[in-house]
């Protein structure tokens, strides 16, 4: 679908702004790349070859029990029976000499006569996931090798697997409290800058009370009552940032509501919601998107401080705030600091470069060569 003339002078005036583009590019190919995180870091092979049969343990659950062993449970592949049983075509002698058999087996191509029909496994380049606890010989948490690339953390789990899954739970929580927080923070501030009068009145005096609130105590009480969840917080976190927005938005309609073409489009009979979201609005986006590096921000801010606090996300997920946190508690593990520090740093750092392009781009005054 091609673009309108004017959104092809806001794209010129976007990727005009070099330190915006390329950020975008580097934001969405670390973005692009979490998304697959489940390839990339994963305690099971993406892909299973086992008596001519293909299986894909990172969709799909197979038990022992598909592979030859003796238990219903998921088979964990880590273990040198479950690898000798897919290698080996599931013969019996593995659950004896694992080690020696596998020699056997490349040496000799049979058992009792019976030709092998061996299998293989693709693991991904981090055969880790975020909640894996390794074996690693030694007291955790552990300095990079060349096993975990970035060490372990005080629970001997993989510090790069959980940076890969603790990026992509933390922009997914920072896109979806934004996009909601925004559509209700554009549309109040909206009405209020629009009609004015007691609706505005009202609406300010409500907005003052609800600012006030602590709202940091309002999570942590309401997790205590109702449990640990991540709809639950981003519920929570939609309510208390709406309110970033409505400031901006209101005094721009407050400012544009007596102009010229807002009078005419009343005089020919143009709706209310048109004028505001059609004509009005988008006079209003310079200021508005001024704010959304902040609220971006603020939310990352916040759900690694609740993690942080111990009151964020259940304990089981990936979180980048619990990793601060086990950096605070390791002070000799100087690894997990650096680790959770450069890791904000590249992440805010181009969210706020991004939307800063984006707000020059949709402001008339500002032109690039």
């Amino acid at each position: 679908m091609a673009l309108s003339p004017l959104n092809q002078r806001r794209w010129r005036n976007f990727r005009a702004n070099g330190r915006a583009f390329w950020s975008l590019i580097l934001f969405c190919v670390l973005f692009g790349l979490s998304l697959f995180a489940e390839f990339l870091a994963n305690d099971k092979p993406i892909v299973v070859s086992y008596k001519g049969e293909i299986y894909t343990p990172v969709f799909n659950f197979y038990p022992e029990t598909t592979f030859g062993g003796d238990f219903k449970t998921e088979a964990i592949y880590r273990d040198i029976e479950v690898k000798c049983l897919i290698t080996t075509g599931g013969s019996d002698l593995c659950w004896d000499d694992p080690e020696g058999y596998l020699v056997e087996a490349e040496d000799k191509g049979t058992v009792e006569g019976e030709p092998i029909q061996k299998g293989w496994m693709i693991w991904p380049p981090i055969p880790y996931s975020y909640d894996t606890p390794n074996d690693i010989g030694r007291a955790a948490p552990s300095p990079p090798d060349g096993d975990h690339w970035l060490g372990t953390d005080d629970t001997t789990r993989d510090v790069l697997a959980r940076v890969i899954y603790g990026f992509r739970l933390s922009i997914v929580f920072t896109l979806i409290v934004t996009a909601f927080a925004s559509v209700i923070g554009i549309v109040a501030g909206a009405l209020q800058g629009f009609f004015g009068g007691w609706l505005d009145l009202i609406f300010q005096r409500v907005i003052e009370i609800w600012g006030a609130t602590p709202s940091l105590y309002i999570i942590i009480i309401m997790f205590a009552i109702l449990g640990r969840s991540f709809w639950l917080l981003v519920l929570l976190t939609v309510l208390f940032s709406w309110t970033s927005l409505v400031g901006v938005v209101r005094a721009e309609f407050l400012r544009a509501r007596n102009l010229e073409y807002v009078r005419a489009a009343k005089a020919l009979g143009v709706s209310n919601w048109t004028i505001m979201f059609r004509h009005m609005l988008p006079n209003a986006m310079v200021a508005t998107l001024t704010m959304m590096p902040f609220i971006i921000t603020g939310t990352i801010s916040t759900l690694a401080g609740l993690d942080f606090l111990g009151f964020g996300l259940p304990s089981s997920a990936p979180s980048l705030g619990e990793l601060t946190l086990q950096a605070k508690q390791n002070l000799h593990a100087p690894w997990l600091g650096f680790t959770a520090f450069f890791t904000f740093a590249i992440m805010l750092s181009l969210l706020v470069f991004i939307f800063e392009g984006v707000r020059d781009a949709f402001d008339p005054r500002k032109t690039f060569k």
